[in-house]
Formats: C-alpha cells, sequence, structure tokens
C-alpha cells in the first residue's frame, strides 16, 4: 500500500512538473515600436529576433476610428523604448504573440481599459477584471466612453471592410 501510494505521488507531481513546463515562460525585451492601441513590437533581452505582440484579451479603437490616435499614443507613452515582461498565451493566425504585458506591476492591458482606451475582447476574454475596468471607465466616461454610442472595433473593421 505504502509502495503504491508513494507510485501516485510520484505520477502526479510528474503531471504537475510536466504541465508547468508547457506553460510558455515570461519574456523580457525592450519596446521598439508600437503600431496601434493593442499591438507593439518587442526585442527580447535574450534574442535578437523580433516578436510582434498582441495584446491580450482587449481590443483597441483602430488608428481612423475615434479613439484610435490616444489609444495608439497612450500604449506608447507607457512602454515605448522601456524594458517590459510578457506573459505569452498563444499565437495568432497572424503569427503574432498575445500576450499579457507588464511594466513593472503594471498590467500594460489592464491598464489600457481602465484608462477608457481599449475594450475587453469578449469574443476571445471573459476575464472579471477587464469586464470591471470596463465598467468603471464607461460610468465614470473616460476615453471612448465620452462618445454617446462607441463603436467596438471589431464592429467598426466590419463595417469598414472593402468589398
Amino acid at each position: 500500500m505504502k509502495a503504491a501510494w508513494h507510485a501516485l505521488v510520484i505520477a502526479w507531481l510528474s503531471c504537475l512538473t510536466a504541465a508547468h513546463a508547457s506553460e510558455p515562460a515570461d519574456i523580457t525585451g525592450k519596446v521598439i515600436r508600437v503600431h496601434d492601441g493593442d499591438t507593439l513590437t518587442l526585442l527580447p533581452t535574450v534574442s535578437r529576433k523580433h516578436l510582434q505582440i498582441r495584446l491580450e484579451g482587449i481590443d483597441a479603437p483602430e488608428i481612423d476610428q475615434p479613439f484610435g490616435e490616444e489609444s495608439r499614443a497612450a500604449l506608447d507613452g507607457m512602454v515605448y523604448g522601456r524594458l517590459v515582461t510578457i506573459r505569452p498565451v498563444t499565437i495568432d493566425k497572424y503569427g503574432r504573440t498575445v500576450a499579457r504585458v507588464f511594466l513593472g506591476t503594471l498590467d500594460v492591458n489592464l491598464e489600457l481599459v481602465r484608462l477608457g482606451l481599449a475594450w475587453r475582447y469578449d469574443h476571445y476574454s471573459q476575464e472579471q477584471a477587464l469586464g470591471e475596468a470596463q465598467r468603471q471607465a464607461r460610468e465614470q466616461k473616460r476615453g471612448l466612453w465620452q462618445d454617446r454610442h462607441p463603436i467596438p472595433p471589431w464592429d467598426w473593421r466590419h463595417s469598414h471592410e472593402r468589398h
């Protein structure tokens, strides 16, 4: 019985170790370009290969959409030229690394939503913290919530597609 219990514990620890090992590791690097309010280019400190980063869980207004430039400028002001840490989640269909971005302890993704300069991307995220930040920004009419009828970026893109 003791040997069986010992084997079970070892198997359980092995599963935990394997699961943890399969999680992508955090990456630290310098932000060398901000494309818009939810996409940037990172130069990792341990590599010379640039990474295109799409901020996970949020969708910022398009550049030609109301508050698009403000969103890009806010992200640029927070991270451009600075060392950040990204926590990769997945790779999107465009080959970008979808990740949470941290400037020290500041969750940049969450901060953009809190400022009213990005939406929680409900199609991809149901994260409570992002939803609460969006609710508060909306109530306090911060950023894009100053607009009477703000249009989510996913709807804006759909209505501005070339036919």
